[in-house]
Formats: C-alpha cells, sequence, structure tokens
C-alpha cells in the first residue's frame, strides 16, 4: 500500500514537470503574438496616420496670412485698409505650475493686467493650437514696448502680430463697404476646401461680402524644424502669402460725407447720389449708422446684442429696404396713363375736393382741388385726385407695366444685391393669389387698392435706390441704368447694363417738363432760395403716410443739370413728419451744392492745365 502511494506521488511530479516548460512556452507566445500583432496594426494598418504623426512632432508649419485688399473711393481716398494688431500669447507646455505663477506676476507687474485676468483666460479650455494660449488680445502699442525690453526675461511668453480691418472714417458708408467677421465653424466646414482657415476673417455685408473672393488673398507659410521641447532647429521651406486686390469704388468721399452730415439728426433716413448716365454710385448713406471698426476689436456678448437687436435696427440699410414712396410715385402713374392711350399728354382732368372709389373718398391734399389742369401742372401742384382718376381709368395691370418698366418689382443689379429689398408693387393678380398673408381668392382687388396705388400708397413700396434708379430715366432721355459701385473695368453704357425704355417720347417729355415745374414754381420752390449758382433741377417731393403705421415718411427725388442729368438725388426721412419739401428738400439741396462745387472746381482746374 504504502508502495503504491509513492508510485503515485511520483507520478505528479513528472506531470508536474512536464506542464511548466509547456505552460512558459505558451505564455512567451502569446506575449510575442500581441506584440506582433500591435505591431502590424501600427506599421501596417494605421503606418500612415503614425507617420504623420510623427513628422507634426518633428516639423511644425507656421501659417501667414494674406493682407486684405483695400477699398478706395473714386479718387484713391482709403476707405477699408488694415492695422497691426497685437496679442499676448503663452505655450504652456515650456512651464511648470510654479513658473507660470511667477510669470503671471512678471507679466501682471509690466503690462498693467490683473493676475485674475491672466488666470481667466489661462484657463479656458481653448486654445489656438497645441502650443499656444493667447491671454490677452489688442495690445497697446506701449504694452508692445514694455514687453520687448523685458522679453529675456518672460521666458514661454511672446507677442503676437496679426492684421484686422481697420476703417479709417468709422461709421462713413457703413452700409455699403460692410465688415469682416470671423469665419464659423459652418462657413468653414464648406470652405476649407478653398483655403481658409478657422482664424481666417470673412466679408459679412456690402462690398466686403460681395468681393470677398478678389479681397482675401492666399495663405502663405514656413515649414519649420523643432526639437522634442518645440525649439526651432532650421526653416525648411517659405512661402509667401498673396495679398488681395484693392477695390476701387465709384463713392466720392466728400459727397458721401456729406449724406452722413445731413441724415444725422434724422430718426432714420436714406441719401442715394448716382450718375444717371453710367449709374455710379457717388453716395448712399443710411441713417442710424454704426461703427465699422466694432467688429474688428474685441466686444462682449452684450455689447454684440445691443447692437444687433437694437430697435432702431442700426444693421438695416434703409437705402436698399422698402417704404411707401407717396407723391414721387406719380410719374409712374403718369407713364401708364399717357402710354395706354387712355389720359394723353394732353388730356385735362378737373381736381376736385374729394373722389369717392368704393366706401372711401379720396381727398385732394388741399381739400379744395385745383380745377381742370393737365400733367405738369399735376406734378407741380403735386395733385392726388387728378392721379387718382388716371389710375383708377388704366388699371392696375397698366400701372403694374409702366412700373416694370422704370425697374421696380425687381433688384437693380447693385453689386450687394443680397441684402436689397425688392419692393412691391401691388396689382390684381397679387391681390387674387392672397396678398402674401392670406389665402387664394380671400383677397381680391378693389378699387380702394387702385386709387391708392396711383399716388404710391398702401400698395407701393420702393426703396430709395430703385427710386433713384427710376428718375434717371428722366434724367438721362429715357435709359434704365444698372446702379453699381465697383469702379472696375466695365462697360457700363453697354446693353448689358444700359438698357432703352419703351416710352413714346411726348411721355418722357411732359414728366421731364412737370418735374421742372415743380422745382420752378411748385412745392420744390425751395430749392431755389439762396442757390442761383445751381444749374436748372427737377425734380418731385413726397409726403408718404406709413402703411406700417408710423408717422410720415419725407421724399425728394431730383436731377441736375436738367437739360443734360449728370447726377439724380434722392432724399429721405423716415417718419419725419411735416412734408418731403420742409424735410428731405434741404437734405438734397446741400447734396447738390457739394456736388456742383466739386464739379465747378474740377472744371476750373482743367481750364488751367
Amino acid at each position: 500500500m504504502l508502495k503504491r502511494e509513492k508510485l503515485h506521488l511520483s507520478s505528479k511530479k513528472h506531470v508536474g514537470a512536464f506542464n511548466q516548460p509547456l505552460v512558459f512556452f505558451l505564455f512567451i507566445c502569446l506575449i510575442f503574438s500581441v506584440t506582433g500583432a500591435r505591431l502590424f496594426w501600427i506599421q501596417i494598418i494605421n503606418g500612415s496616420y503614425y507617420k504623420k504623426l510623427s513628422e507634426e512632432n518633428r516639423i511644425k508649419l507656421i501659417s501667414n496670412p494674406p493682407i486684405r485688399g483695400r477699398l478706395l473711393d473714386r479718387n484713391g481716398v482709403v476707405l477699408a485698409d488694415n492695422k497691426l494688431f497685437y496679442s499676448l500669447s503663452i505655450q504652456p507646455r515650456l512651464l511648470t505650475k510654479s513658473e507660470w505663477i511667477d510669470l503671471r506676476k512678471n507679466l501682471s507687474d509690466l503690462l498693467n493686467i490683473s493676475t485674475t485676468q491672466l488666470e481667466i483666460a489661462f484657463n479656458k479650455s481653448h486654445s489656438d493650437t497645441p502650443y499656444k494660449k493667447v491671454l490677452i488680445t489688442n495690445l497697446s502699442e506701449e504694452q508692445v514696448v514694455k514687453f520687448k525690453e523685458q522679453e529675456i526675461n518672460l521666458y514661454g511668453a511672446q507677442i503676437d502680430i496679426d492684421l484686422v480691418r481697420h476703417y479709417p472714417f468709422k461709421s462713413l458708408a457703413a452700409h455699403a463697404l460692410g465688415y469682416t467677421q470671423l469665419i464659423t465653424q459652418q462657413e468653414f466646414s464648406q470652405l476649407s476646401d478653398k483655403g481658409y482657415k478657422l482664424s481666417d476673417r470673412i466679408g459679412r455685408k456690402g462690398i466686403e461680402a460681395a468681393f470677398e473672393s478678389e479681397l482675401r488673398g492666399k495663405w502663405g507659410g514656413e515649414m519649420l524644424e523643432i526639437d522634442s521641447i518645440g525649439t526651432v532647429q532650421r526653416s525648411l521651406g517659405l512661402k509667401l502669402p498673396k495679398a488681395g486686390k484693392d477695390i476701387k469704388l465709384t463713392l466720392d468721399l466728400k459727397l458721401q460725407r456729406t449724406a452722413e452730415k445731413v441724415l444725422s439728426d434724422k430718426v432714420g433716413g436714406a441719401i442715394v447720389a448716382l450718375d444717371p448716365r453710367t449709374g455710379a454710385i457717388r453716395a448712399i448713406a443710411s441713417q442710424p449708422t454704426f461703427d465699422l471698426n466694432f467688429f474688428s476689436e474685441p466686444f462682449t456678448r452684450n455689447q454684440y446684442d445691443n447692437l444687433l437687436l437694437s430697435s432702431k435696427r442700426p444693421l438695416l440699410s434703409r437705402a436698399l429696404n422698402a417704404y411707401d414712396p407717396g407723391s414721387t410715385w406719380k410719374p409712374v402713374t403718369a407713364i401708364a396713363g399717357m402710354e395706354s392711350g387712355k389720359f394723353p399728354a394732353s388730356r385735362k382732368l378737373n381736381t376736385v375736393p374729394c373722389i369717392t372709389y368704393g366706401s372711401h373718398c379720396f381727398p385732394e391734399y388741399n381739400k379744395r382741388g385745383f380745377g381742370w389742369i393737365k400733367y405738369e401742372d399735376a406734378f407741380r401742384v403735386s395733385s392726388n385726385t387728378f392721379f387718382y382718376q388716371v389710375g383708377v381709368g388704366v388699371g392696375s395691370q397698366a400701372l403694374y407695366d409702366a412700373a416694370i418698366k422704370l425697374g421696380f418689382d425687381n433688384y437693380t443689379g447693385i453689386e450687394t444685391f443680397i441684402e436689397e429689398n425688392k419692393g412691391l408693387v401691388g396689382n390684381k393678380k397679387w391681390a387674387d393669389a392672397g396678398r402674401g398673408w392670406s389665402k387664394s381668392g380671400e383677397t381680391p382687388w378693389i378699387v380702394e387698392d387702385m386709387a391708392s396705388a396711383s399716388i404710391g400708397q398702401s400698395v407701393v413700396l420702393v426703396t430709395p435706390l430703385q427710386l433713384a434708379r427710376a428718375y434717371a430715366v428722366f434724367a438721362n432721355g429715357g435709359y434704365l441704368i444698372t446702379p453699381h459701385l465697383f469702379n472696375g473695368n466695365r462697360d457700363w453704357r453697354s446693353e448689358q447694363y444700359l438698357q432703352k425704355v419703351d416710352l413714346q417720347e411726348t411721355t418722357l417729355n411732359t414728366i421731364r417738363r412737370g418735374l421742372r415745374k415743380v422745382v420752378t414754381s411748385g412745392t420744390a420752390i425751395g430749392m431755389n432760395v439762396d442757390s442761383s449758382i445751381f444749374p436748372p433741377v427737377a425734380g418731385k417731393t413726397g409726403t408718404a403716410e406709413d402703411s406700417s403705421g408710423g408717422a410720415d415718411h419725407a421724399w425728394f427725388v431730383g436731377f441736375a443739370p436738367y437739360d443734360s442729368g449728370e447726377i439724380v438725388i434722392v432724399a429721405f426721412a423716415q417718419n419725419t413728419p411735416g412734408g418731403g419739401s420742409v424735410h428731405a428738400l434741404p437734405m438734397a439741396k446741400k447734396i447738390l451744392q457739394t456736388w456742383y462745387e466739386q464739379t465747378s472746381d474740377n472744371e476750373l482746374t482743367s481750364s488751367k492745365d
């Protein structure tokens, strides 16, 4: 029995001795298999990825932004350029916690910045790159000089230099020029394949947006070899950035300044001055306005909301927004009457205190009427009852056709069209379709609509720029121009931009003579007071009820000289009751004075040469 037990124990020892090497062998195989699989995964499957990481640890690409093209007025005066922008940043990986505390104290003392502000910026999760954190933006030149003097003692910190958009005249032509802002994440995802970077600024409004591709230029960069702690060893290559193109505009600085000045005391309004021969816009201003440099400098969320959500809507271009035109619309009704043949140029109509259409008696503004008169005197005294009869007599389609000939209910062709309101010319088809807010068939066109449309009220909305374009037709002898801000090498008198309007000569001449009478002996006679040196002016005043419920609008549209038509001016005072002759005409008069003085000076200079 004892012998059998010893034999059993002996066999167990042999089995154990046999299993130990096998287990060890299998363990070694397992380790090598895992290691081999991992190496295969790293080197074969993900080899290119890890190679890229390795290169990034050794090579660093420093991007150099392009210089954005400038915006110039017609005489080469700079309206938008770029200025140096300094920011303070650090490289956190170069600093221990205690070193950061010392650096923070030194920066605070040197630059007069609180340690709390520096610590908050340091602890922000966002960083421009894995190598850098921006602590302070928009450093003053004095702070930069102080930093440079002590830079050797500020290891880990650096001054970064960038370019930001700068507008030397601040709010001048703000809505026309537009501004730039940092690109959004959504924009970056759409534009990254075009060379945009997350640190790019992009044109957001006006010319800055319309000519973004020409203005922005192309990024450059330098490839640097760095060691394990980030120290630059050598440059591996340099590609210079390509500057954007300068854009020369049609704007005239002196005329634009006058436009901004005459609007400054208005609650809202717009000025448009353009050359009716080519469509070149010499001045385009809107009130209220804003400082374009706001978007180039750091601002808080509250500051941004105060501007964006202001009840005064300073970001809205009144020159491109639509309003009730009032009596400045009457030439359109005159075209409908004469071109339809129903109310020829020689026709006389009896103007009375009031004419009833439907359930409403539409009054003459003087409550008396002016007796039997023709078109020219109807313009001169701005008779409502004369044009009621013409408009209702021809119907909505004839009025709409006349409006289309002058470019209404359509975009003008200006480069910043994305911000332009198309306006409205109400008609039977539009009303039957629901007027844009009701169901088809529920809002039929009625005779009261037709009477209102005849004098530019209620169902008619136009922009100041549309009105300037329309009156250019009367100034230039019957051509519809394309308003533009770009003063490039384009033939603005070619058929692509200049179209002959289908009007009878008698129609055009009758309206022109009527507009001239408005200034010589009618509602715009104030244009002649203290202005004997002016060339002959023609135009039309307008006082329009605000269909949105506000106070009356004041308008004046005119052109000069009467015979040759070299400038068209639209002056618009939003919700400024008192009449176009009281509020709008004086604004236009000052614009005309500036224009005439410049024209006279240029002619005098040319004669001396």
